[in-house]
This record gives C-alpha cells, sequence and structure tokens, in this order.
C-alpha cells in the first residue's frame, strides 16, 4: 500500500530565467517515507518500493566510483513505478553528471534529484537534458543552503533537501550533531532556512536521514518535529526507519478528534474568530486542523 501523505503543496510555474517549465509539474506528495536506495543494487530496488511510500534510486554517494557504470546501466533498466521514485545523480560539478542524464534519458523517470545544488543553473542543466522531468535540489553545502531561495523559486523545482553531513564538512567541520545526538546549531539552522525556503515558494520540503539506524526514538522525534514543522516528507537509508516515520507523520487519535471538533465549531460560530476549549481560534488554527486531517 502506498501511505502517500497528502500534505498540500502548491506549485506556481513561472518564467524564470526565460525557462517556462513547470507546466507539468504536480504538487509533490511522496512520502511521508522515502528510503534510499543503492543504485547498484537492483535486487533491492522492488523490496525498498514495497517497503517504503517511495524510493530514491541513488547514483551518487551510495555508489563506489567503480560501481557507477553499472549502477547506471541497472536503474536505465529497471522497471519502477515513476510516481514513487525519485533518481538522485551525481553533483553537476563530478564528470559523471551527463552521463548520468543521457543514461535517464530513455527511462520514464519524472523526479531527479541534484546533489550538492548551489545556484539555479545547476537546476536549468538538469532540465535541459531531461525536461520532463521535476527537480529536487539537495541543499547540503553551505553556498546551497544559502541559495536555497533561489533554489525554491525555480519553475522546475517541485521540492527541496537538506543533508547535514555534506554541509558540515564543506564548513571544515566534522560532526552535524551533539554528543546526545541532536543537531548542532547550524546544521538546525540549515534546515530551517531549507524548509522556509521551500514554503516561500510553495514548494514541498523533505528532512535529512537519521544516519543512525539503531535509534528508533531520536529517528521518531526527529519525525514528529519535522512533520509538525512542516515537511512533507523524511528521507531514510534503512526499511528499519520507515514504521517510524510514517508513525510520526501520522495524526493521532486525540489530534484528529480535536480537529474534527473544532471544525465543527467553526462551523457552528459562523465568525472569524471565536472561543473554543478555553482558547481562541482563528483562521491558521483551522488550517492547522485541516492539515491533520488530511494527512489521516
Amino acid at each position: 500500500m502506498n501511505h502517500t501523505s497528502h500534505h498540500p503543496s502548491t506549485h506556481h510555474a513561472s518564467t524564470q530565467d526565460g525557462h517556462a517549465h513547470g507546466s507539468h509539474l504536480e504538487a509533490f506528495t511522496l512520502g511521508p517515507a522515502i528510503l534510499f536506495c543503492p543504485g547498484d543494487r537492483p535486487d533491492r530496488f522492488a523490496k525498498a518500493a514495497d517497503r517504503a511510500d517511495a524510493v530514491i534510486l541513488d547514483l551518487e554517494d551510495a555508489v563506489a566510483p567503480e560501481a557507477k557504470h553499472a549502477a547506471r546501466t541497472a536503474v536505465a533498466a529497471a522497471q519502477f513505478d515513476p510516481t514513487r521514485t525519485i533518481v538522485r545523480i551525481n553533483a553537476r560539478t563530478t564528470a559523471d553528471f551527463h552521463t548520468d542524464l543521457s543514461a535517464l534519458s530513455s527511462t520514464g523517470v519524472r523526479y531527479v534529484m541534484l546533489p550538492k545544488a548551489e545556484h539555479p543553473d545547476d537546476v536549468t542543466a538538469v532540465i535541459a537534458a531531461l525536461p520532463a522531468v521535476s527537480v529536487v535540489p539537495l541543499c547540503e553545502t553551505a553556498r546551497g543552503v544559502l541559495s536555497a531561495p533561489d533554489l525554491a523559486a525555480h519553475p522546475g523545482v517541485v521540492a527541496l533537501m537538506w543533508g547535514a553531513e555534506d554541509l558540515v564538512a564543506s564548513l571544515g567541520g566534522t560532526s552535524s550533531r551533539k554528543p546526545d545526538g541532536r543537531y548542532r546549531d547550524v546544521a538546525r539552522h540549515a534546515r530551517s532556512t531549507v524548509l522556509l525556503a521551500a514554503g516561500a515558494h510553495g514548494k514541498a520540503a523533505i528532512d535529512a536521514v537519521h544516519t543512525d539506524i539503531t535509534d528508533a526514538a531520536g529517528q521518531r522525534a526527529e519525525a514528529l518535529d519535522a512533520a509538525a514543522s512542516g515537511f512533507t516528507a523524511t528521507a531514510c537509508i534503512h526499511p528499519g526507519q520507515v514504521a517510524a516515520i510514517r508513525s510520526a507523520y501520522t495524526p493521532s487519535t486525540n489530534d484528529l478528534q480535536w480537529a474534527r471538533r473544532v471544525l465543527a465549531a467553526a462551523d457552528e460560530a459562523g465568525t472569524g474568530v471565536f472561543r473554543f476549549e478555553g482558547a481562541m481560534v482563528d483562521e491558521p488554527i483551522l488550517r492547522h486542523a485541516r492539515l491533520l486531517i488530511s494527512r489521516a
């Protein structure tokens, strides 16, 4: 079953940089649990798709340099569901970038994730080779995070994702997390920056992976925060993380009951602001309630 989260996200087509791309884009509703799968492991493609809501077939970090050709060949030959599959290519600065795009030209891929994206021109380069795709820039360098608003504004972009490990490495740091497992301030700032940039331009946002696959509590806590903050989905690297993510994005029974009660009260009140169960309720609160019901 595809447990797709219907978190509202609208796309506003424009003609930035003279490029009229965007009319084919739909709201990005992949998620809530998006599972990475190495591109050189075609034996895992179907399993990953069966266990998660969407899959990222990875040609980049999960594949050793000597296996890049085999990964491209496997992904190009794979029979995957294009509505639930993202392919992560290699960065524009690498020799593999154009080779990846060429390999994908004969596939039905709809979503391409662009790692280490730093400028809207990086997105334009993907679309020049694959005009029908929607691009998910991965903001994981200092320049990429600071360019998140410009990337989100690109009409070919449907969602943004951020990454902590490459970001901290690009700054000369050695760890994105404190000893207690929480993100360092610079990582938290990057996460918020990417979420705000995506939201400002009506695009979806995907939260970064939790690299400690044994830390189920930490994964759930992060996914709970992501869902409450406005992320559309959370990426993961192991099938065992999917359940915690799905659970976190699924409204609790109490939340759903509250949402239904407050919306019913709003219909009865028929006014902009009203008192409900000891709190003042206005339109933003009602939007929260509608979101909870749509996620359920």
